[in-house]
C-alpha cells in the first residue's frame, strides 16, 4: 500500500521536473561560451564612452551628434566604450598609433582633436613630431607634410614653440652606415643577402635610399625609441593596405626588437575603427603567419 502511494507521488513530481527541464524553466541553464564571453567583455559601454570623451577630449562637441545621433552613438560606444582603453598598450602608445594611422589614411580633420588629446595626456611635442616623421618613408612626403601642417596649427594655438628641438643624429657622411647598422639590428644578416642579390640598376632604391633615408635619416633620430618606431611602422604599413609583404617583414622586425604579439594585436585593435575590418584582418593574418606561437 505504501509503495503505491509513494509511486503516485513520485511519478508526477518526476514528470514536472522533466517538463521544467525541457522547457527551460526551473534551474538556469549554463550560458554558452559565446554568451559567457559577451557577459565578460561587455562593461557599461555608454558610461565608459562618456567618461572617456569627457576626460580625453574635454567634452569637445561632435558636429554629427545632432544630425546623426544613432551613428555617433554606435561609433563612440565601440571606439571609446570598448576599444580605447583595452589591451597592453599604454596611453602614449595608443595616441601615437592613432596619430600615424590618421596621417597614413589622410583623415586629417580628426588630427586636431587627437593632437590636443595626446598633449593633454602627456605625449610630448617631440614625440608627436617624430611619430609623423616616421610615416614619411612609407606614405611619402606630401601626405606627411599635410598632417604636419595640421599639427603645427595645434601647436601654435597651444603656445608650443616651433620648430621643436632637433632629434637628428646623423651627418651626410655617416647616414648610410648608421642607417645600415639600425636596419641590420632590426632585420639581421638578411640585409646583407638582400644587398648582395640586388641588381646594379636597383641599388639606389633597395640599398642606398632604403638604408640612408628610411633608416639613416629617420630611424636613427632620438625622441622615440627603436621599439616605438618599429611598432608605428607596423601600424603605418598595415593601415596602407595591400602591403602584406611589408607587414610580415615588420611583424618579424617588431619581434626582433622585443615587441610582443599581444602588442601588435592591441595595435590593430586601436586601428580598427579608423581603417575598417578588411585591412585589420589582413594585417592580423600577417601577425599570425609570422608569430605562430600564440
Amino acid at each position: 500500500m505504501m509503495k503505491a502511494v509513494f509511486a503516485r507521488c513520485l511519478f508526477p513530481a518526476l514528470a514536472t521536473l522533466a517538463v521544467l527541464f525541457l522547457t527551460g524553466h526551473g534551474a538556469p541553464a549554463l550560458a554558452s561560451p559565446v554568451e559567457q564571453h559577451k557577459e565578460a567583455a561587455m562593461p557599461d559601454r555608454v558610461q565608459a564612452a562618456a567618461q572617456y570623451t569627457q576626460s580625453v577630449f574635454a567634452g569637445a562637441p561632435c558636429a554629427l551628434a545632432d544630425t546623426d545621433p544613432d551613428f555617433i552613438a554606435i561609433r563612440d560606444r565601440l571606439m571609446y566604450g570598448e576599444i580605447a582603453a583595452r589591451g597592453v598598450l599604454d596611453v602614449r602608445q595608443r595616441h601615437l598609433v592613432i596619430l600615424v594611422v590618421l596621417t597614413t589614411c589622410q583623415t586629417l580633420e580628426p588630427l586636431d582633436l587627437q593632437t590636443k588629446a595626446a598633449l593633454r595626456d602627456g605625449v610630448t611635442p617631440v614625440e608627436i613630431k617624430e611619430a609623423l616623421y616616421q610615416c614619411a618613408p612609407y606614405i611619402g612626403f606630401p601626405k606627411t607634410e599635410s598632417a604636419l601642417r595640421r599639427i603645427n596649427d595645434v601647436f601654435a594655438a597651444q603656445g608650443i614653440a616651433l620648430p621643436v628641438e632637433s632629434q637628428a643624429t646623423v651627418t651626410e657622411d655617416n647616414r648610410f652606415d648608421r642607417g645600415l647598422a639600425v636596419q641590420k639590428s632590426i632585420f639581421g644578416e638578411t640585409i646583407d643577402k638582400m644587398h648582395a642579390a640586388t641588381p646594379e640598376s636597383q641599388k639606389d632604391i633597395l640599398v642606398n635610399w632604403l638604408s640612408a633615408f628610411c633608416f639613416g635619416d629617420i630611424y636613427t633620430r632620438t625622441g622615440l625609441d627603436l621599439k616605438t618606431r618599429e611598432l608605428l611602422t607596423f601600424a603605418v604599413v598595415s593601415a596602407l593596405g595591400g602591403c602584406e609583404a611589408q607587414v610580415k617583414a615588420h611583424v618579424q622586425g617588431n619581434a626582433n626588437v622585443g615587441n610582443t604579439k599581444q602588442e601588435l594585436i592591441d595595435t590593430l585593435a586601436q586601428m580598427l575603427p579608423y581603417i575598417g575590418f578588411p585591412r585589420t584582418l589582413n594585417a592580423l593574418g600577417c601577425v599570425n603567419a609570422v608569430m605562430q606561437d600564440s
